[in-house]
């Protein structure tokens, strides 16, 4: 009997260690698979889900992406919400979340630039000459401009600096309908709650029923620059060659078709 029994304990002392072991070689794939977490800029939707299709089919990787006003996101990262890789719609954003030692700033690099559009989605609707002392009033009326929020939202940004250098900005505040993203203020235009809205180029052309009325000059605001950085929390033994993936020329193909310039 003690015989039998000591046998008993060792087999179940051997098959302990081997659903150990077992299990500790299971856990090891699902680990080297985490998705790279993205906090990713509203505007860059359609040509970073091209991006991340490219780099799934080439790596067998995959990416959770949220998207949103870059100053909402740099506020979720400083909040301590997991993400592995930032990409803000502009210089500000990105320096906010360095500042507070949020990123690995030699990760850091300048990748996308972009232009700002009036868009429109009346059939009817002439081109519109953007140049020094527009009466952009006169075309509104009492009806809305649709603007990301001016104060937080980089597109909001970029578009009140220029109608400000312009000098239009104090003829049209009342008439701004801030919306908490860029794409949620082509949302407005494309579904006639806004006769005209300020966005990206890439946005308009992401949108068949808006047309670009004109377009900003691109001395009137400052340069729209898209930083990414990997995260100073992220872990993930993906994220640098995301990264990576993210500035080759594969993507930078896929970036270009959506109207964006890729910068070097």
């Amino acid at each position: 009997m003690r015989t039998e029994r000591r046998t008993l304990l060792k087999f179940l002392g051997t098959a302990a260690v081997a659903l150990w072991i077992g299990g500790a070689s299971l856990a090891q794939p699902a680990l080297a698979a985490e998705k790279v977490t993205v906090f990713a800029a509203a505007s860059l939707k359609n040509a970073l889900d091209a991006v991340d299709a490219e780099w799934k089919k080439e790596s067998g990787k995959e990416t959770t992406v949220s998207y949103a006003a870059s100053s909402a996101l740099a506020k979720q990262i400083e909040s301590g919400a997991p993400a592995d890789v930032f990409i803000s719609a502009d210089l500000a954003w990105m320096d906010y979340v360095s500042e507070k030692k949020l990123i690995k700033d030699d990760t850091r690099a300048n990748l996308l630039g972009n232009r700002i559009v009036l868009v429109t989605g009346k059939k009817d609707a002439g081109p519109v000459d953007i140049k020094q002392g527009l009466d952009l009033k006169a075309l509104l009326g009492d009806e809305k401009l649709a603007m990301g929020a001016v104060d937080s939202v980089p597109a909001g940004k970029y578009g009140k600096a220029a109608l400000e250098k312009l000098g239009i900005w104090s003829s049209v505040e009342k008439n701004v309908a801030g919306a908490e993203n860029v794409r949620a203020a082509l949302l407005l235009v494309s579904k006639g709650e806004a006769p005209y809205g300020i966005v990206y180029q890439t946005d308009a052309a992401a949108d068949k029923d808006v047309t670009i009325a004109g377009t900003f000059p691109e001395d009137s605001h400052p340069p729209i620059v898209y930083p990414i950085a990997i995260t100073a929390d992220s872990k993930n033994p993906d994220a640098a060659a995301y990264v990576d993936f993210v500035k080759s020329a594969k993507a930078a193909a896929l970036f270009e078709a959506q109207g964006f310039t890729v910068l070097k």
